[in-house]
């Protein structure tokens, strides 16, 4: 993610105009690396949270209020005695550093207004929030790290702040054009690379996308650009530091579908066009929304990861049974040869006196000469008939084989059909129905008695097109077996990924003949919630309702239909409004 120097700038002026003048009417330490302050503004009251988190290290301003422990942790009522009631007089960043300053006002013991340093520094593990004297003294800090834990610095009451510098990097906002084509015409590194390893705070995603409006290949070593590339590169570099310089950021979030890929603080445009781009109006809000949804993704995830196991590992069983059912189903494909051997032995066999262990003879099906091994031990019928007995044999295994070879086939389909509903699940209702689906089927073991069966509160996606009609998309087989069978009429539309799994789309036609529009929308939705979301474009089948049958006897939401209309579709959801 692209969590960089660059979004912590766009963060800093976001919290400098709404903070500045603002004054602190309560700090609560609500988790061990985490502090939420509540600032009174000119106009607004503001929530600011502070997170050291190893993990997930954020700082942003937001709505929501979170539960405080009851006893506050030792650090949190430090920071109420110094800087409770406090102003904050102003927030800052030092170069492109990953590190916010606040500087706050405040009155002492003696009733003397002083100034106080509280450092949020953003660095994954090395995450800390540091209260500091305006010397650069660290009163204390959340995390405390002695020389034990690293070598390169100390994080105690009483030592002398300072950022640790491990690796020599140029700051960008003081480094001329000319000097950055200087870097890149000496770097043996990819382009990209060399970007986001030659200066501080910018990351990979920034440099590939500085890469991208230079119009360059970010995988070619720096040094075998063209004078011409390398000048261009440094131009659009410095160009896109002037907006960070002047405040003038456009926060954004790239969406695959409902999932966030990555943020930024300027305008990303070097993803795919299956990739949407939706702007915010303030980095908070771009932060704020990004890890929530992420979590969201995350949280589901591990709620599914049983019924993942489950059919991940009845599908790779019966991946290596249809293998080996197909194998020898192709050992059977020699059957017809031993029947005609048998059909030729009766046909020449008075030819052979006895202890013969080859007949050569024309075979009447193809008039090629054949010649057909012997017993030397049996006769001319017991030897047809031993040819007839391994052509029976291998019918009768062809006959089961074919059947058991479908069987896994459709319970293959079966399966995949439900990972696909495990991956477009937002909910933890969604998992009921799919879990429902696994016992039924016999996947999952009924333990003890039947008792109540879970309430289903899940309901298929609702979607509505630009011209006004309603889309529904099923998130599960039983939700598609309903919107196809229950819900949709003979005239309204249905739309499925062509030959993978995925969800039926029912759009409601209420007497209307659908417009263009809709059907490309549609087509999106059903290409989105299938298997093939990770392609650039997949191929829809659509056609009326009244043309759809179900398979007798097959799982719930598995139909055929005779003809149908196809089309090419990119997958999104982007296009229609969801209700």
């Amino acid at each position: 993610m692209a969590f960089d120097g660059i979004v912590i700038a766009g963060l800093v002026k976001e919290l400098n105009d709404k903070l500045a003048g603002g004054r602190i009417t309560k700090i609560a330490q609500t988790e061990k690396d985490e502090l939420l302050f509540t600032v009174k503004g000119p106009r607004d009251t503001f929530r600011l949270l502070l997170s050291a988190n190893a993990s997930l290290p954020l700082a942003y301003l937001t709505d929501v209020s979170k539960p405080s422990p009851l006893t506050a942790p030792n650090f949190c009522m430090l920071l109420r005695k110094h800087i409770g009631g406090g102003r904050i007089c102003s927030v800052s960043q030092p170069g492109l550093e990953r590190c916010i300053h606040f500087e706050i006002e405040h009155l002492d013991e003696m009733g003397d207004l002083c100034r106080k340093l509280l450092i949020v520094e953003l660095m994954g593990k090395h995450s800390n929030i540091i209260f500091c004297t305006p010397q650069l003294r660290i009163i204390d800090s959340i995390k405390h790290i002695s020389f034990q834990v690293s070598s390169v610095r100390e994080v105690l009451p009483g030592r002398d702040y300072f950022l640790p510098r491990t690796v020599e990097k140029s700051d960008p906002l003081s480094v001329s054009e000319e000097d950055m084509a200087a870097l890149f015409a000496s770097s043996k590194l990819p382009a990209g690379k060399t970007v986001y390893t030659g200066f501080t705070g910018i990351s990979p995603v920034m440099a590939e996308e500085f890469c991208h409006l230079a119009s360059i290949d970010s995988s070619v070593p720096a040094m075998e650009l063209s004078e011409a590339e390398r000048v261009h590169l440094a131009h659009t570099l410095a160009r896109c530091l002037e907006l960070v310089r002047e405040g003038d950021f456009e926060p954004c979030i790239v969406f695959k579908g409902d999932e966030p890929l990555e943020f930024a603080a300027l305008s990303l445009t070097s993803y795919p066009p299956s990739c949407s781009v939706r702007r915010f109006e303030s980095i908070s809000r771009v932060l704020e929304t990004y890890y929530s949804s992420k979590n969201t993704i995350t949280r589901i995830r591990q709620k599914s990861s049983d019924l993942r196991r489950i059919v991940q590992t009845a599908l790779e069983r019966n991946y290596k049974k249809l293998d080996l059912q197909l194998k020898q189903l192709k050992d059977t494909e020699k059957r017809d040869k031993y029947r005609v051997y048998g059909e030729l032995i009766n046909i020449y066999g008075y030819e052979l006196s006895g202890g013969e262990k080859e007949l050569s003879c024309i075979d009447f099906y193809t008039d090629a000469p054949a010649r057909i091994p012997l017993d030397p031990q049996l006769n001319a019928r017991e030897n047809a008939q031993k040819y007839f007995d391994k052509y029976n044999k291998l019918k009768r295994a062809f006959e089961a084989l074919k059947e058991l070879t479908q069987e896994t086939k459709r319970e293959i389909g079966h399966l995949e059909s439900i990972s696909a509903s495990l991956d477009i699940a937002l909910k933890e209702e969604d998992l009921t129905q799919i879990k429902q689906e696994l016992t039924e089927y016999g996947f999952i073991k009924k333990h003890g008695p039947s008792g109540k069966k879970e309430r289903i509160t899940s309901r298929p996606f609702h979607y509505r097109s630009t011209d006004g009609f309603d889309i529904y998309v099923g998130k599960n087989n039983y939700q598609n077996e309903e919107l196809t069978f229950k819900i949709a009429s003979g005239n309204d539309w249905w739309f499925h990924a062509k030959g993978i799994p995925g969800s039926h789309v029912i759009v409601k036609a209420d007497g209307r003949d659908l417009t263009d529009r809709t059907f490309e929308e549609a087509g999106a939705l059903a290409a989105y919630y299938s298997k093939g979301r990770g392609s650039e474009k997949v191929e829809i089948d659509y056609i009326q309702k009244k043309h759809i049958k179900k398979v007798a006897g097959a799982a719930p939401g598995f139909v055929i239909y005779h003809t149908n209309y196809s089309m090419v579709a990119v997958p999104k959801t982007a296009l229609v409004e969801q209700i």
